[in-house]
């Protein structure tokens, strides 16, 4: 490669980098990432059967885990 194609893509990616550092600042001053109303509205409209539902998935995933672990450590009988 000669030093011109260097020099450019290594001043293109630095000036990507640049743009994409001065947004996630502007971001993160004007508030982009803050969704407090998002947890608010979780607990508001979540009922008693959807959180029974993720308690039982919860469980049923922590089994199986268990199951897996336990097939690991399975050793027969000499």
């Amino acid at each position: 490669m000669s030093e011109d194609v260097v020099i450019l893509m290594i001043s293109v990616s630095t000036l990507l980098g640049t743009i994409g550092l001065i947004a996630l600042i502007w971001a993160v001053k004007t508030g982009q990432f803050d969704d407090h109303a998002k947890f608010v509205d979780a607990t508001r409209f979540d009922n008693e059967e959807d959180l029974q539902a993720a308690i039982k998935l919860e469980e049923k995933k922590k089994e199986r885990r268990e199951e897996i672990e336990a097939r690991k450590n399975y050793r027969p009988p000499d």
